[in-house]
């Protein structure tokens, strides 16, 4: 059995450091809808490069039709800013959607 050391520090105790910061911290609300983590337009890149298979997309879908919701009513109106399809397509970036069922949804979700 191996001497226990209390005060040993892990040695993984420093890798957290150095990896990048959990998708967790990749959050946003408006009305700039920009990330926390790295400043972008949320959802960020790093967001958006994450695994997104059915079961993945089916927890996303009710969480995401909600901030796309608050997404829509922030930004539209805003000098320069996202039609309501552009919104659409930028939140629920992991569905394929086609230019009129984005459309479609933004009317459902305004």
């Amino acid at each position: 059995m191996p001497e226990e050391r209390p005060n040993a520090i892990p040695p993984n105790r420093w890798l957290a450091r150095s990896r990048p910061a959990p998708l967790s911290a990749h959050r946003a609300c408006g009305p700039a809808w920009t990330c926390d983590q790295c400043g972008q337009d949320w959802p960020c890149p790093a967001l958006r490069a994450a695994p997104t298979d059915a079961g993945r997309r089916a927890t996303l879908i009710p969480e995401f039709s909600r901030i796309t919701r608050r997404a829509i009513r922030d930004l539209r109106g805003r000098p320069g800013g996202p039609d309501p399809v552009a919104i659409v397509r930028r939140f629920l970036w992991f569905l394929p959607l086609t230019d009129e069922e984005a459309r479609a949804v933004a009317l459902r979700l305004r």
